[in-house]
């Protein structure tokens, strides 16, 4: 027989989505167990933001240094890998999540550990070496697990080649003398310049004309100079055709890229950065009436559609929204809030299977998740970096608003001289013409990312522009930006 334990809230997953949502349900009362197989804190402490952003923090000091003068004359030598990958080491806590577990605990969750999976309407049974349990949720169930980088199986010879994903290049313990990527996205792009800065022959390998198609194009463009002028190439237009990875006496040769245009290329490792895929496929989906493998559908309470009885919420990667750590935690302070009220009877809604409008509930609401709908806020820790909320020119424009384009140089802010002597970047916001309000924003320049709670805020709090005109810069700071940005606008 199954031993049997009930709690309010079961979770899922302890990935940031699902500890934010466990410890704000634990300091209501409620009685929450965690269920984790791997590490609690997930992939974004252990194997994505925290490492990719301490790796890539060494070489971006070590530029902005270089480029003041009066402080590159003191810059001498070389990046110590050997240093660069301990302080990595040391931010991840050498993958160790004793600490991580104890925040958890402190909050009054329970944390289980082994791998969880539904069993019918609010119960999950978790299996361990230990045997397994059966969790009942008295309130609900939390589905937190994430998603898993996407590996192309139609390409020959790919996972017998035995690639890197995120994990593996956020994770090596020690320089690889070439790296290939498949991808062009946020992810080939820092891990890019992450290898390249310690010494790495990069090659990036684009299906698309570059890179970063999602984004306004001058981001692409400029962040492939940059590139070229760092030794990093891009091929793009390309697709990898078979992967082969001989079978030498050495220990881990290198690999053979076959490409479409009948090429082909050497390097010691490929990384895969095509894309993610859900963790749905052993969550027990179809005991509910779900396809297991499938991004999960939710309304803006992260309450699952197509389950009766409104007890099933899913927040983070697996509910397709928006993946991004910072939208996941959003996405459980909501769901947190919501379960909490729909416990009072202060929130109820009916979910008998059907779709429920995203404007069925007030959008101001603490229970609700509006935000990842149209400002989405993402910065890419390249060098330099890239900030981006809300739509792009084109986006907009396909959603029949009538905008307009309007840009700037930064390096004519005084702000943005004194930072660093030669400073080059852009800044692009997109204004809806009707309302005269911010509907997106895009920059590119060292340290733009500490500039777009600014544009964040504006979009979400719908700031005419002739309000925010009275929102006076600092002087000299790189946010005069948006003074320049304002002026050309025509105020």
């Amino acid at each position: 027989m199954t031993l049997e334990r009930i709690y309010d809230v079961v979770v899922i997953g302890a990935g940031p989505p699902g500890w934010t949502a466990s410890i704000r349900l634990a300091k209501t009362g409620m009685s929450v167990a965690l269920v984790e197989n791997e590490l609690v804190g997930g992939e974004c402490n252990y194997w994505a933001c925290v490492p990719s952003k301490a790796l890539l923090r060494p070489p971006e000091a070590l530029t902005e240094a270089s480029e003041v003068e009066g402080a590159k004359q003191a810059v001498r030598g070389l990046l110590s890998a050997e240093s660069v990958l301990s302080r990595r080491d040391k931010f991840v806590d050498n993958w160790d999540d004793s600490n991580m577990k104890a925040m958890v605990e402190k909050a009054g969750v329970v944390v289980v550990r082994g791998q969880g999976h539904l069993d019918g309407p609010k119960r999950v049974v978790v299996s361990s070496k230990n045997g397994g349990i059966a969790l009942v949720a008295n309130q609900a169930v939390v589905l937190s697990t994430g998603t898993r980088a996407s590996i192309d199986r139609k390409v020959k010879g790919l996972t017998e080649a035995q690639p890197w994903t995120n994990r593996n290049a956020t994770g090596a313990k020690k320089v690889p003398s070439s790296l290939a990527i498949m991808g062009d996205g946020p992810v080939a792009c820092e891990m890019a310049h992450v290898w390249s800065s310690l010494g790495t022959k990069v090659t990036i390998l684009s299906r698309n004309d570059g890179i970063l198609s999602r984004y306004e194009p001058f981001v692409g463009e400029r962040l492939m100079n940059v590139f070229k002028h760092r030794g990093i190439s891009v091929r793009a237009n390309v697709n990898v055709k078979e992967v082969e990875r001989p079978n030498h006496k050495q220990d881990h040769p290198p690999l053979n890229i076959t490409l479409d245009d009948g090429t082909t290329i050497t390097a010691q490792e490929l990384l895969v950065a095509i894309g993610r895929t859900p963790n749905t496929d052993k969550l027990g989906l179809e005991t509910i009436g779900l396809k297991p493998g499938d991004w999960l559908q939710v309304d803006d309470t992260c309450l699952v559609q197509g389950v009766e009885g409104d007890w099933l919420y899913a927040v983070g990667d697996i509910n397709h929204r928006a993946l991004l750590t910072h939208i996941g935690k959003y996405q459980a302070r909501a769901c947190a809030s919501a379960i909490i009220a729909r416990a009072h009877g202060t929130l109820t809604s009916s979910n008998s299977g059907g779709s429920r409008s995203c404007n069925s509930y007030d959008p101001w609401n603490k229970w609700v998740a509006t935000s990842d709908h149209a400002a989405v806020p993402q910065v890419i820790f390249t060098d330099p970096q890239i900030a981006s909320v809300g739509f792009t020119e084109k986006a907009a424009r396909s959603l029949k608003i009538n905008v307009r384009a309007v840009d700037c140089e930064i390096d004519t802010v005084v702000g943005a001289m004194l930072h660093t002597d030669g400073y080059t970047g852009h800044a692009r916001i997109i204004v809806d013409d009707d309302r005269h309000v911010i509907v997106g924003a895009t920059m590119i320049g060292p340290q733009v990312g500490d500039s777009l709670h600014s544009a964040t805020i504006a979009i979400i709090g719908e700031v005419p522009l002739e309000r925010l005109w009275h929102a006076v810069p600092s002087f000299p700071t790189m946010s005069e930006v948006w003074l320049s940005l304002l002026e050309n606008y025509g105020l």
